[in-house]
């Protein structure tokens, strides 16, 4: 595989805008949310258990109000650990985990033991001032992360300074522990920042690239494109036109004649290259189930009737089947598949009809604009390309396109 086709076939793997959702695209984002989560997770599964331990062993007698409290806080924490593993309901449980830190750290004053307090000794509440910080990176927006960075520190020294009736001996410790959780929050809520903002513009750098890439290739299509008809025009219709202008005997009218054939085939078939076929039978019964394939495709239910038997050269079997594909769809596009019907019938030896027709609010051919070329080109071209016909019957009530090939 040469270096061209590998970048090729990476570009084709990569979802383009329009063609997946929002969620998709944002894939380094969506990434670096996962990485988050599962680091969220580890670090509060470290703290959380110190705090659970000390909790637990400092816990002397059974104390209903502190053990409401150790309930609100701690199943919040184990479910927000649980979500962190999945990968599921992350930010919901970890918004449900700081708010119930908050109200617990404002209720400690209130329900904390204020007597025999050891100031060297943190409480176990001391261990979720953090853990409420990574909580809120992953649960809310930045400003509300640098809010808590910056108060809930403080708001724990304060509820601490009570607990120990302000005594002097706790300034020095809460002071410390205050200025450690204040550095440490802080810079938990710069990583979660910087992380996301470089995943945030890993995907906008690829949306543009996508985007710049697929109007590139939009445009070397249409130039393409553009090419290739006014080759074909060039050596193709207009040779045609010369022959047919300069023919004087049968024979030359009958080569100018097969040169426009073959000029408005290829001419039908620009969008593809063009496969004329050959002149080897195909049975009607194998028209009918290419055009029953056709209907499937489109999600439709009708039924496409078949009638008589005989059989029709390739070419022309495949110009017909083209020609009433472009007519299913411009039924579909454009009278909503209302009363949609098709019939093919087989005329033995001598030819092959097939009618394609709706009720919609049907359209005056006459004035479909020249640059439109789903009939001319799509129907009327590719049929008098192989000597066949096609009629357009439309009015109020409805549609019908008439395909006839006869060998006469």
């Amino acid at each position: 595989m040469s270096a061209d086709q590998g970048l090729r076939e990476a570009w084709e793997k990569i979802p383009t805008p329009g063609e997946v959702g929002q969620e998709l695209e944002r894939f380094a984002g969506r990434r670096m949310e996962r990485i988050i989560a599962i680091v969220v997770g580890v670090g509060a599964l470290a703290l959380g258990a110190q705090a659970l331990v000390t909790a637990l062993v400092t816990l002397q007698v059974v104390d209903a109000s502190h053990l409401t409290m150790m309930a609100v806080v701690f199943v919040p924490w184990l479910a927000m650990l649980v979500c962190c593993t999945l990968g599921r309901g992350v930010r919901l449980t970890a918004g449900i985990f700081f708010v119930a830190y908050l109200i617990d750290l404002l209720l400690w004053p209130f329900v904390a033991n204020h007597k025999d307090v050891v100031p060297t000794e943190q409480p176990w509440i001391f261990f979720l001032v953090n853990v409420a910080g990574v909580a809120a990176v992953v649960a809310f927006p930045l400003g509300v992360q640098v809010a808590w960075a910056l108060v809930g520190p403080f708001i724990y020294g304060t509820v601490r300074l009570m607990q120990g009736d302000f005594g002097p001996d706790f300034w020095i410790v809460t002071a410390f522990d205050v200025s450690f959780t204040l550095i440490l929050g802080l810079v938990l809520v710069a990583l979660g920042w910087m992380f996301r903002s470089v995943a945030n513009g890993v995907d906008d750098a690829r949306g543009r690239a996508v985007a710049l890439y697929t109007e590139a290739a939009s445009a070397e299509a249409v130039e393409h494109e553009r090419v290739a008809v006014a080759a074909l025009m060039h050596d193709s219709v207009l040779a045609a036109l010369i022959a047919a202008e300069r023919a004087g005997t049968d024979r030359e009218r009958a080569l100018a004649m097969d040169m426009a054939r073959e000029a408005l085939t290829r001419l039908a078939n620009a969008e593809a290259p063009a496969q004329e076929g050959s002149d080897e039978p195909v049975e009607v019964e194998l028209l009918a189930e290419d055009l029953r394939h056709a209907v499937t495709q489109l999600g439709l239910t009708i039924e496409v009737e078949q009638f008589g038997h005989g059989a029709v050269p390739d070419r022309v079997a495949r110009a017909m089947a083209l020609a009433a594909r472009q007519a299913i769809g411009n039924a579909v596009a454009h009278a909503s598949a209302r009363g949609l019907a098709v019939v093919v019938e087989g005329h033995g030896d001598t030819g092959l009809t097939v009618k394609v027709s709706d009720t919609g609010s049907g359209f005056d051919p006459s004035q479909v604009g020249a640059d439109r070329l789903g009939i001319r080109a799509s129907i009327l071209a590719r049929m008098t390309a192989v000597g066949g016909s096609a009629t357009i019957d439309s009015d109020r009530r409805g549609t019908v396109v008439t395909l006839g090939w006869s060998r006469t």
